[in-house]
């Protein structure tokens, strides 16, 4: 059944922020409560089902590759192993300690739910935050100091894209249904307008930056992308879908790359630098239902994308056109909920996306928690679940912080911040 929504009142921006609960509990150790007890026998196939099988996931046991990361850093400068297996190695590390991954801190300083985020490019304990009401908030949980918090317009105002200036980190981007794309610093003034509608029919609902080549660009709600260049200059404005653009992403390695999502069931994947109009795309990538999202991997090899269903592709540079991986995984779309996005890990092959069950869905199970999911982005295969059953809401953004150690989640209208049970003591 889906939520209720919350009535938005209004009320005092304030931060509620938790220590890292005792209580705190992986999924397996709630295995007695939620009533796990659905494995599917030896003989099937378990490589696109992601269904929440605590025993399979229980009994999953990741073999390290050798007694020290020290030492495969050693065999590798020797010669005697190649970089993609110190990479595994190094990856199955990190996917054992996710078991000691707990809550440790915790907001709610909006009156309406979140609906973007982003960490600092540079502070690996600073994010900013943005809510339906179009209010901001920076956030640094690693000091007591009070968060710096932008009032919003309220209803209408929401915030759907949230980018730092990567060329001056006190500034950031924002797209918005207020109708803007804009420039703006924390200290609350907007410093240059990219785009701008005078009527409340039509909005911005993406954006991404390019330092390199110092591009910005951003789709609406009708289907149009516009590509700008950091003094404000409109390079080109076109209509590329027939229905609003959820999402825009630059490659981060070949940043004329474009990759393009819309609720028009397609994804399309564009050369900036041969766009000429709206069939001018490299290759168009059709799904089963409306896409939330496209994201480039780290290393610009792969695309990931989230439908408003029940299913996570993976594409390949090797071949665009064909998901090298579909993954099953219920994350359905509910009006009153900002939409779930999977994302990568900046530093290992690891998709991480949250979990909202749907009893229509094929592998759903009594009783099923809304978890984390983290999957392996090669073979699509589940390799951890992160639970906290005092936040047992639907997550819908998740990102791990740019050196991969903290992960920062938005559940409605709290913040959530995930990291390792030693280091959340020491914080």
């Amino acid at each position: 059944m889906a939520p209720r929504k919350r009535p938005e009142t209004q009320k005092t921006p304030e931060m509620v922020v938790r220590p890292k609960s005792k209580r705190s509990r992986s999924p397996r150790e709630l295995e007695p409560e939620a009533k796990k007890l659905c494995a599917k026998g030896p003989g099937s196939s378990r490589r696109l089902d992601s269904g929440c099988l605590w025993a399979e996931l229980a009994s999953l046991q990741v073999p390290p590759l050798c007694s020290s990361i020290v030492r495969a850093l050693h065999q590798q400068k020797l010669g005697k192993a190649s970089w993609s297996s110190l990479q595994q190695g190094l990856q199955q590390s990190f996917l054992r300690s996710l078991a000691s991954y707990r809550i440790f801190q915790k907001a709610a300083p909006f009156d309406r739910r979140a609906t973007s985020l982003a960490w600092h490019p540079a502070h690996p304990s600073t994010l900013a935050v943005g809510s339906k009401g179009g209010d901001i908030m920076l956030w640094n949980f690693g000091v007591k100091d009070k968060p710096t918090f932008l009032k919003g317009i309220g209803a209408g105002g929401s915030i759907t894209g949230l980018k730092f200036n990567p060329l001056n980190t006190d500034q950031f981007f924002t797209s918005s249904m207020e109708g803007t794309t804009r420039l703006q610093d924390f200290k609350g003034n907007t410093l240059r307008v990219f785009s701008s509608y005078d009527t409340c029919n039509f909005w911005f609902c993406s954006l991404d930056v390019s330092a390199k080549s110092r591009m910005v660009v951003t789709g609406d709600n009708v289907g149009h992308v516009i590509l700008l260049n950091m003094d404000g200059k409109e390079l080109w404005n076109l209509r590329m879908h027939k229905k609003k653009v959820t999402h825009v992403a630059l490659n981060p390695c070949c940043d004329w790359f474009l990759a393009t999502a819309s609720v028009d069931q397609t994804v399309k994947i564009w050369d900036l630098r041969q766009v000429r109009g709206k069939s001018s795309f490299l290759y168009s990538l059709p799904h089963r239902h409306p896409v939330n999202a496209a994201c480039f991997s780290p290393d610009g090899a792969q695309l990931l994308t989230t439908d408003q269903k029940s299913e996570i592709r993976v594409y390949s540079a090797s071949q665009w056109d064909c998901p090298l991986n579909l993954i099953p995984h219920p994350h359905r779309h509910f009006q009153h909920l900002t939409p779930i996005k999977a994302t990568w890990h900046p530093r290992y092959n690891l998709i991480v996306v949250g979990r909202y069950p749907d009893p229509n869905f094929k592998s759903c199970t009594p009783y099923e928690l809304r978890t984390i999911d983290v999957f392996d982005g090669s073979s699509g295969k589940m390799m951890h679940q992160l639970y906290d059953p005092e936040s047992s809401g639907i997550i819908s953004l998740n990102e791990f912080n740019p050196i991969g150690d903290t992960l920062a989640s938005v559940m409605g209208y709290h913040i959530l911040i995930w990291s390792q049970e030693e280091a959340g003591m020491q914080k």
